[in-house]
């Protein structure tokens, strides 16, 4: 039987092997690749990749106008939950079109 530090450079021996196998395997493919988008006229986009390497151009945020005031200043855009300052005031009794700009 072989011994621990035996099989460690086997281990290691093999690992070595199993690392140039696959370089030597990722280099065909690539090539293969190569071939085949040279021949049939293929774009990134075509095989649905990213145009180099960045997604498409973010919208830029817009601030929206406030569309009611709080009593202490306080603003809200109409658009998603209602904040608390205007919930508050509605419980209150007071109507949200008392608060519009």
């Amino acid at each position: 039987m072989a011994s621990y530090k035996e099989l460690l450079a086997q281990r290691a021996l093999l690992e070595k092997q199993i690392e140039e196998a696959r370089q030597a395997e990722v280099s065909d493919a690539i090539a293969q690749a190569r071939k085949l988008i040279v021949e049939h006229g293929l774009t990134a986009a075509d095989l649905g990749f990213k145009v180099g390497g960045l997604s498409a151009p973010a919208k830029a945020k817009v601030a929206v106008a406030a569309k009611y005031r709080g009593p202490n200043g306080e603003s809200w855009s109409g658009r998603g939950k209602a904040p608390n300052w205007l919930t508050s005031l509605e419980s209150d009794g007071r109507q949200r079109s008392e608060f519009l700009v």
